[in-house]
């Protein structure tokens, strides 16, 4: 099981959910995708719960570690 960091802060909005997709779909079973965000990733928690069959949506955890810095965990089943 490994984690794979993704810092989105520089990532302009509309390609975020893009390239976020794409490296979790990059991801083993048991792995782990985890986002830097400058805002708090509802949205996409949402979006991974509704679309994304492999997302383990029980095991998903945030935190926000400054104003302007959310670290999110999207585990992969």
């Amino acid at each position: 099981m490994t984690e794979t960091k993704l810092d989105v802060r520089e990532i302009p909005p509309a390609q975020r959910h893009p390239k976020i997709h794409q490296a979790f779909d990059e991801l083993e079973s048991g792995d782990t995708l985890v986002i830097v965000n400058d805002h708090e990733p509802k949205p996409l928690f949402y979006e991974m719960q509704a679309e994304v069959p492999a997302f383990d949506a029980e095991n998903y955890a945030t935190e926000r570690r400054g104003p302007t810095e959310f670290v999110a965990k999207f585990p992969k089943k």
